[in-house]
């Protein structure tokens, strides 16, 4: 062990500036054994660090290397197990706790021993040491000279002082002149001690011999404490004298910092009283403008907000501390209060006096516009109005219960004189409306039902949409029609003219209610764009309120913000807009429910206007809630065509031909198109058009399966060809599905009637073949067909000889009038079936000339007529007829 000490002080402590005291050979407990060794070990420079560290062999060489190091102040316990029993186990608890056994109990018991002598010498005992012997901590206490092999040399540590180079020198120079000191000691010793005497005895009789000059020395002391108590005496006085200076000096100074202080405080007076002065001082010009100022000219409203606003700015000023215990400031408190209220009260006065003489002026206007379908202007109004502005906001921050008495003032009379005036002006337009109705009708109209709505006629649709066709016009009739009017009621000219005159009343009205809440947000300085805070409000609102507060809500309502404000001063001026506009649309209906497309794209428009300008106005909101019932007349416009369609009859003793509701769909989609070209809501109408046209193909097929007099193949055939005509004429996009199913539909059909009709010509010749492919297909190869005896050639010659020509012909030309008595004229479908059935015709023909050549070849059997006298017979027929 201790050539392992010796080794690991030389490797690696002493490059280290470290000593090391104590060493214990150790192992990690309940751990594959692998040893180590814990050292306690000091620095050798001051202040000493005292450190337990942990040493381990190298695995790659016999060197050791340093492995871990804890400070001796940072362990905190020393655990030895047992102090009764031999026990090598112990514990060191750092920041953690640390098992060790060591490989011998002696080791273990010499290494706590170092720990406890180095918790005693550097750290004052803050090491606590549990389960050890407490004879092993006795035998560890240093005793005279009996010490340990560690406290030992940590004595030595502390006594020995190195040697500087001149000691070394003299010491070096000593032991040249004695040459024998190193081989006889004691010769050396004694030499040293006898030359120490020679050098006593020198040093006492140099002390004897400077007695003299002590003497002197202290004579020269006693003389110099003399002239010092001499000059304390002189400084005594001295102090005396400026003591006085010094009282005076300090009464002077305490006289200078008065002076200051009352020159502070003057400054500061002075301070105070220009305050009040330029910020509580109210002009003679500004107290006699509000008090006396005229509110009717623009100089005397100039003057008076520069007044009101000056007298705003004195009763905003913020006072300091102690200002409004001042009389002055409570008299001019005073003054400025009797100024706000004989102001407000001037200014509340003149402009309700404003609101009800432009009330009664505004009454005589109204007959000017009853001939015309125009609203009364009240930009004049407004323009005048708005000189006030910068009174209102100061009435607004001043006196909050008179601003909202006049805001009630001014809603009140508005509220009558648009009451008004909006009445009128939608009475003449339903006048208008009426007179349009009236010059358009042929007859009286008819009541539909027990309902007491005026049935909305298409009928008058059949000139725009057949102008082209004299003879489809007399014929074909409105979806709507049924039974109730006349083709000639209504025109398109009634209906463009209804459509201008629903264009005008909104284009009267929208402006109307942008220019009153502009002017309502300007003059009550009503902020229309809320900053952030307002708009996170309007945000939660959802923009568009669900529904209007009543009149009477108005004066109850405390506004949460200004726009919401805005928003019920419109509701109560404009409150009968809504109703009006529904009662409109309401008598349009009525008139015809066609309008609706009309008023729908209209509405839809101005919607879409007035939400770009701003989403949350009064004309969105409405026109919005108008939008609505608009839209639900439409639905209705289309649920009505749809009932119709399911509840039409046809007639058992004459031809079905174009059914009603198949030329009403065309009327209607050539009316949808002009109407809603580049409309906002093209959806509506697209849906609108599959659920039409769903319905026309079933009552179409309704209509055919229930037809005596006309063949369901006829019904179908005209009707789908009618249909696909219009969707292919009028290309809309989303009933490009529908044009290709009416395409088959009517193809299918014409093919199926084509074979129905033509049945078999040549029957007993058909029969006659049919045998003979009945044959072919049961096995017999077709050139011995005819050693057959049913099908030999007599008997095909015999077949032939009853069809010859003539016989064809006539049975052609009796199919022709049965064709002709089966079609319609309007869908001139005559020669289209005529020419397939002559492709039908020689279809057969071929068919049968072929099964000739091949089942009796060489046999020189043809038919009595060729092709070409076929193409013959089908010519002149039709030429004939």
């Amino acid at each position: 062990m201790t050539a392992i000490k010796h080794a690991l002080q030389r490797d690696i402590f002493t490059p280290n500036d470290e000593r090391l005291l104590s060493i214990v050979n150790v192992c990690k407990a309940g751990k594959k054994k692998k040893n180590c060794f814990l050292c306690a070990t000091v620095t050798t420079e001051r202040p000493v660090q005292v450190r337990v560290v942990k040493v381990k062999k190298s695995d790659k060489g016999d060197f050791y290397k340093r492995q871990m190091a804890w400070e001796l102040r940072d362990l905190a316990e020393v655990d030895a197990k047992d102090a009764s029993k031999e026990n090598p186990e112990f514990d060191l608890h750092f920041e953690k706790v640390y098992r060790w056994v060591a490989s011998s109990t002696a080791e273990k018991n010499s290494f706590i021993s170092c720990i406890w002598k180095l918790n005693q010498r550097y750290l004052r005992k803050k090491v606590e040491f549990v389960n050890v012997s407490s004879q092993l901590l006795e035998e560890s206490v240093p005793s005279g000279e009996s010490q340990s092999v560690a406290g030992g040399d940590e004595d030595a540590l502390d006594d020995y002082q190195e040697l500087n180079a001149r000691e070394e020198q003299d010491i070096e120079g000593m032991m040249e002149v004695c040459e024998y000191a190193i081989s006889n000691a004691e010769a050396f010793a004694e030499k040293l001690s006898k030359e120490l005497q020679v050098l006593d005895g020198a040093n006492i009789h140099s002390i004897m011999a400077s007695e003299k000059q002590v003497n002197i020395l202290m004579q020269l002391l006693d003389e110099a404490l003399s002239e010092v108590d001499t000059i304390e005496g002189k400084m005594s006085s001295y102090e005396e004298m400026l003591q006085s200076v010094k009282e005076q000096m300090d009464q002077i100074s305490q006289s200078n910092r008065l002076i200051q202080i009352s020159n502070n405080n003057n400054g500061k007076l002075l301070d105070e009283i220009q305050f009040l002065v330029n910020y509580m001082d109210l002009s003679k010009g500004h107290i006699r403008a509000l008090q006396e100022g005229d509110l009717s000219s623009s100089k005397g409203i100039e003057a008076c907000i520069n007044a009101s606003e000056a007298l705003l700015q004195c009763m905003n000023v913020p006072l300091r501390p102690g200002h409004e215990k001042l009389m002055s400031v409570k008299q001019q408190q005073h003054l400025f209060t009797e100024l706000r209220d004989t102001f407000s009260r001037r200014l509340t006065n003149h402009l309700n006096n404003v609101f009800v003489h432009q009330g009664h002026d505004q009454s005589s206007v109204l007959s000017q516009h009853m001939a015309e379908l125009t609203l009364p202007k009240h930009s004049p109004l407004h323009r005048d109005l708005l000189h006030y502005a910068k009174l209102m906001e100061w009435l607004k921050n001043t006196q909050r219960e008179k601003y909202e008495g006049l805001s009630r003032t001014y809603v009140d009379y508005m509220t009558r004189l648009y009451e008004r005036e909006i009445k009128d002006f939608f009475e003449v337009a339903k006048i208008k409306m009426a007179g349009t109705a009236k010059e358009g009708k042929g007859n009286k109209f008819g009541l539909h039902g027990s309902s007491g709505k005026l049935t909305g006629s298409t009928s008058s649709l059949n000139k725009l949409a057949v102008q082209s066709s004299s003879s489809r016009r007399s014929q074909s009739s409105s979806l709507l029609d049924m039974g109730n009017m006349s083709a000639s009621d209504l025109d398109v000219a009634d209906r463009t003219k209804f459509d201008k005159i629903f264009e005008q009343v909104l284009s009267e009205l929208e402006p109307l209610c942008l220019a009153e809440q502009d002017f309502i947000s300007k003059f009550f300085k009503l902020q229309q764009h809320p900053t952030l805070a307002q708009g996170e409000v309007e945000e939660s609102d959802g923009g568009v309120p669900s529904r209007q507060p009543p009149p009477g809500e108005y004066r109850h309502v405390i506004s949460s913000t200004e726009k919401d404000m805005v928003r019920l001063m419109m509701n109560k001026v404009f409150q009968s807009i809504e109703t009006e506009l529904n009662s409109l649309i309401t008598l349009g209906d009525k008139i015809d429910t066609f309008h609706s497309l009309y008023m729908l794209v209209k509405m839809s428009h101005h919607v879409w206007t007035a939400e770009n300008v701003d989403p949350a106005s009064y004309l969105s909101t409405t026109l919005g809630n108008v939008l609505v019932t608009v839209k639900r007349n439409f639905d209705k416009c289309i649920s009505g065509q749809i009932r119709q369609m399911e509840e039409v009859k046809i007639s058992k003793k004459s031809k079905v031909g174009i059914l009603p509701f198949v030329t009403g769909f065309e009327e209607f989609a050539e009316l949808a198109e002009t109407i809603f070209r580049n409309a906002e809501r093209r959806g509506d109408l697209d849906k609108a058009y599959v659920k039409l046209i769903r319905a026309v193909f079933m009552n179409v097929e309704k209509v055919a399966n229930e037809s005596q007099k006309t063949p369901r193949d006829v019904v179908m055939m005209e009707n789908f060809h009618h249909i696909f005509s219009t969707l292919s004429h009028l290309k809309i996009s989303c009933l490009e599905t529908e044009r290709r199913e009416a395409k088959h539909k009517y193809t299918d059909h014409l093919q199926s009637y084509v074979i129905n009709s033509l049945g078999q010509p040549l029957e007993k010749l058909n029969h006659f073949f049919e045998g003979v492919e009945a044959r072919v297909a049961q096995g017999v190869r077709e050139d011995e067909v005819s050693y057959q005896l049913a099908f030999n050639k007599q008997e095909l010659r015999k077949v032939i000889k009853e069809y010859p020509g003539k016989e064809v012909k006539k049975g052609l030309d009796n199919l022709y009038k049965k064709v002709d008595k089966h079609l319609c004229e309007e869908e001139s479908l005559l020669q289209v079936v005529w020419h397939s059935m002559q492709d039908e015709f020689i279809r057969q023909y071929k068919h049968f000339e072929g099964l000739i050549g091949r089942c009796y070849p060489g046999s020189g059997i043809t038919m009595e007529f060729t092709i070409g006298d076929m193409l013959e017979y089908f010519s002149s027929i039709a030429q004939s007829h």
